[in-house]
């Protein structure tokens, strides 16, 4: 009693409501008398001697007969007819003992003759369901079972074999490091023959916070499965995280793989079926930019079944369940566009309408239990064997990943719908409930692309230690954030929420914290290394070698650190760019060892340097100067700081900048009539409750009613208004709900087309709902462009249909045109944006401002989850943005150069001689064509990483000083293909928003 209270009082069915649902969407009521129903079901079940089934149940025992064929006795029961291929019409009639209850007549159609490709797996969750270690033991002791239950079946009918997809090869790639030589024989024998799969992620990703080189660098194992065991990755499974990047693509396709099953797990917290997704047909061919594809598989439900599908139908419980519900499900699939009806699964969502699944053929997961991190279980292979010993169809195969994708290529390949572009996560959201962690990481892989390139110049190998940084930093995108309650405090199982994010965000932090120290020794191995090409200046106190790493040679600021022993602090200085003889302004800012006991003594040098090549330096040398640098100059209060390109006001009393002027093209930035100001704090808190498991699967919302409140920064205060021989800065406190204290630092550096902002914030960590957006409304129309891990995206482009279309999680850049004047804004640590409103937070995701297009709200945090993601955060958090402004400059170039000030920051490499004045180590000739980063490979073997921006194929001339011999790949090492060499360059071909690498040796 008790528990049907429950049920019916929270409406969220447990596996026997979801099964009787199905048993009643796929029956006809056919006959009803003194109380007693009777139901029938024409299912796809057929014989081995050419017979089709007919299901009946009843409320009470009854002799069921379809006259002239056949007959049973018993609630459900089922009757064999010849096999049809026309309807026919027959007479049921039900008796009792008394003689006959009713009668109807029911129509035999034609059914379908399906293959059914069971894959057994785990999914991966690294945490949720216990603390990470646990879990990743587990997974490997699974691995143990799935070698012992293949052997166990080999002699098995070969569809009934136990075969085992490894859908995250992580915890495959540590098995095979741990175990004895001759389990891993075992091992590796069976994925030769097919029996067990290592699929090609490493772990399940949230693929929107990786970097590019994060991705292709996560897929670099297969190439060792091949080498050293002898079997090739052919698939990829994408589980639980409803999106990936479009990156995914030619990532997968550079590694070998063609096919990927993803299992989008919808759990009340996203709509796809209201945004396209019932016209996303399944499986289909994903293509990216460059042309290339991968053939993919998604379960398909927008109630949150993801990856249990193949459990709800009983194949991981018993044949007799199995054979109940499995002919329902796939008579359900043949016959309406979702398999369960409205409101199965919790949600009471409308659903779009659509058409059938149209195939003979599907891909069904299994689990070993109905839990994530479940094991593997021998009742899927023994069901398949039972069942093709009784049925000839639907025909089980107990199958690994890529067998059902080599069946559907080999016969449908060229009738497949192609959709292209970026697949939106819906999840993405849950990014900024670890804000803090996450800008480490963002940082970390922006220090991880400069520091591999320093330590390869200086002709240092230090891809291992990359390597292993970037495991750290992907580690921490993997998708399982927390606890499946993760604001309990326990020791174990799915409460065990501190203990899981205590882990997670420490990951995050070691992975910055590796990506600073390979940073920081890669600059002093690239100092020491010019040091030994140079030769002594006496005219030199000391020098610096300011590296740019970014592509387009560029001015912009350095901040280099000139320690007392090398000047000492009494010594006046002047900066001399070697390559003019011309001084440049410098600022600095001395390390007293009154106030900083804990840090090394000397000055910190800030100085802009005009025009410093891309992937190259430029010398300054440490001359004794006449007098001491000059003190800042403390600047009016009034809010307005300026250079040669911008004029910036601040409007204290709204607490938001009012203007920010383009002074060359006469422009105006800033939409001064819009909803928010320029920069303004936003603070939402939800009328939800915390700590409520799924929340958001029982939460609609169709208007604001669920917005509770909504404030603004207020109490602003100028604390610094200064101007130092490098540019002027304005520093504002202000204070705001959800936060201790909150600053914006605005500045501008002579000589730098670019406005730095800087927001630093002290949260308060709270459980109750609530969101942080940073509001900056330009003057101009919609965006029309913006970065996305491995692509551009756009307005115009194209995305899968049922992609999220509420925010974007972008990488670093969105770009504004108009026919005068191109904008472009750029965040470093928040990805996540809102554009032209802010939007209600729970599906359908209303939105709660009229839409403003120049309007771009960056989500910069948020505590809206309730399970698998951190219940609050608390701490300092800082989030920096650029903005610049041209004209006639295409938006994709002018946001990779407004992003290259956050991301490609200068570095300043101390010498101890004098090499060239200036030197560049690689160039590439095209705009649209970015030098991600160097690699070293042996001793004398050079890897110039590429990327295009362009929504064409390109040709770009790569120029490497000293190149004898090249070769090209498509990101990784396979396919290796020769480039002519032609006076130390060569020409190589882009594809569409791809990437390569060359692999060049040089003198």
């Amino acid at each position: 009693m008790t528990s049907r209270l429950l049920q019916r009082s929270l409406g969220s069915p447990d596996y026997d409501g979801i099964r009787q649902a199905l048993r009643n969407d796929t029956s006809t009521a056919v006959i009803g008398v003194r109380g007693v129903e009777v139901r029938v079901a024409v299912l796809p079940l057929f014989t081995h001697d050419g017979r089709q089934a007919v299901r009946v149940t009843s409320t009470v025992p009854l002799t069921h007969v379809l006259v002239g064929e056949d007959s049973a006795s018993g609630t459900d029961v089922t009757l064999l007819v010849p096999e049809v291929t026309a309807p026919r019409v027959l007479t049921l009639e039900s008796r009792d003992d008394a003689g006959l209850i009713g009668s109807a007549e029911i129509t035999i159609t034609p059914q379908r003759k399906w293959s059914v490709f069971v894959v057994h797996h785990s999914h991966l969750d690294i945490g949720y369901t216990d603390p990470q270690g646990t879990v990743l033991r587990h997974h490997l002791d699974y691995l143990d079972a799935a070698v012992r239950l293949a052997e166990e079946t080999a002699s098995w009918p070969d569809d009934a074999r136990f075969r085992w997809s490894v859908e995250s090869s992580m915890p495959a790639l540590k098995w095979l490091d741990a175990r004895p030589a001759d389990q891993v024989a075992k091992f590796a024998a069976l994925a030769r023959a097919g029996v067990i799969e290592v699929t090609a992620l490493p772990f399940q990703l949230h693929t929107e916070a990786c970097s590019t080189e994060e991705l292709y660098r996560q897929l670099r194992f297969t190439t060792r499965l091949q080498e050293k065991y002898g079997f090739a990755t052919k698939s990829a499974m994408h589980t639980d995280v409803p999106g990936a990047v479009v990156g995914v693509i030619d990532a997968l396709n550079a590694a070998g793989v063609r096919y990927l099953a993803a299992a989008h797990n919808w759990a009340g917290r996203s709509v796809p079926y209201l945004h396209g997704g019932d016209k996303l047909t399944r499986p289909f061919r994903w293509r990216a930019p460059s042309g290339k594809e991968v053939i993919v598989w998604f379960t398909d439900t927008p109630h949150g079944m993801a990856y249990m599908e193949g459990n709800t139908v009983g194949l991981t419980d018993s044949y007799e369940l199995a054979d109940d519900l499995l002919p329902r499900y796939l008579s359900a699939l043949a016959s309406r566009g979702y398999p369960y009806g409205p409101g199965t699964f919790g949600w009471q969502g409308p659903d779009a309408p659509r058409e059938p699944y149209e195939l003979d053929v599907l891909h069904l997961r299994v689990q070993g239990a109905h839990a994530d991190n479940a094991g593997p279980s021998i009742v899927p292979a023994s069901i398949a064997r039972k069942w093709n010993e009784q049925w000839a169809f639907p025909r089980l195969r107990s199958a690994v990943n890529s067998d059902f994708f080599e069946h559907v290529e080999e016969r449908y390949h060229d009738r497949l719908a192609v959709h292209e572009g970026d697949w939106t996560d819906w999840w993405a959201d849950g990014l900024g409930s670890g804000a803090r962690p996450l800008g480490y990481v963002r940082r970390a892989q922006s220090a991880l692309r400069i520091a591999e390139t320093l330590h390869t110049i200086a002709g240092a190998d230090a891809t291992e230690q990359i390597d292993e940084a970037y495991d750290k930093v992907a580690l921490f995108n993997e998708h399982t954030w927390g606890a499946a309650n993760p604001w309990e405090d326990a020791e174990e199982a799915g409460d065990s929420g501190g203990l899981q994010w205590t882990r997670k965000s420490s990951g995050a932090y070691d992975a910055q914290d590796d990506a600073a120290d390979l940073l920081h020794a890669a600059a002093r191995r690239f100092g020491a290394a010019l040091s030994d090409q140079g030769v002594d200046n006496a005219a030199a106190l000391a020098s610096f070698a300011v590296f740019n790493p970014g592509t387009a040679s560029r001015t912009d600021v350095v901040r280099a650190f000139l320690p007392r022993d090398v000047v000492a602090a009494d010594v006046p200085i002047a900066l001399v760019d070697a390559r003019t003889g011309e001084t440049i302004p410098h600022h600095e800012e001395f390390v007293d060892p009154a106030d900083w006991p804990t840090r090394p003594i000397g000055r910190h040098l800030h100085a802009v340097v005009p025009q410093v090549p891309g992937y190259g330096y430029a010398r300054l040398d440490v001359v004794r100067g006449e007098v001491r640098a000059a003190e800042p100059v403390e600047l009016d209060l009034g809010g307005v700081i300026e250079n040669e390109f911008y004029r910036v006001t601040y409007d204290v009393r709204e607490g938001v900048i009012r203007s920010i002027f383009d002074k060359a093209a006469g422009r105006e930035l800033v939409n001064d009539t819009a909803a928010a100001g320029f920069g303004q704090y936003v603070y939402d808190r939800y009328a939800t409750a915390p700590h409520f498991n799924h929340l958001s699967g029982h939460v609609g919302a169709h208007d604001r009613t669920l917005l509770g409140d909504r404030a603004i920064g207020r109490n602003a205060t100028i604390v610094k208004a200064q101007r130092t021989a490098v540019g002027e800065k304005l520093v504002v406190e202000l204070q705001g709900k959800g936060v201790d204290w909150l600053r914006t630092t605005i500045e501008l550096h002579n000589g730098v087309a670019r406005l730095d902002l800087t927001y630093q914030l002290a949260k308060q960590g709270t459980p109750a709902k609530e969101a942080v957006f940073l509001a900056f409304p330009f003057a101009s129309g919609p965006a029309t462009a913006w970065e996305l891990t491995g692509g551009v995206g756009g307005p115009d482009v194209p995305r899968v249909p049922g992609s999220a279309e509420y925010m974007l999680p972008i990488r670093h850049w969105i770009a504004f045109e108009d026919p005068e004047l191109t904008v472009a804004w750029a965040t470093l640590e928040a990805p996540l944006v809102q554009l032209g409103t802010i939007h209600m937070p729970y599906a359908p995701f209303p939105p709660t401002l009229d839409e403003e297009p120049g309007t771009v709200y960056s989500w910069a945090l948020n505590n809206i989850w309730d399970t698998n993601f951190p219940a609050q955060q608390q701490g300092e958090t800082t989030f920096r943005y650029s903005i610049m402004s041209a004209p006639g400059i295409e938006g994709r170039r002018l946001g990779a150069r407004a992003a290259a000030g956050l991301t490609d920051q200068f570095v300043g490499a101390l010498l101890t001689s004098a090499p060239d004045a200036v030197k560049s180590f690689v160039s590439v000739d095209h705009p649209d064509v970015l030098v991600t980063s160097l690699g070293q490979n042996g001793d004398n073997e050079i890897v110039v990483r590429l990327q295009s921006l362009a929504a064409e194929p390109v040709e770009a001339t790569v120029l490497l000083p000293g190149l004898r011999r090249a070769l090209v790949s498509a990101g990784l090492e396979r396919e290796l293909r020769p480039l002519e060499v032609s006076a130390d360059s060569v020409k190589v071909r882009l594809p569409a928003c791809g990437v390569a690498a060359i692999w060049g040796t040089c003198e």
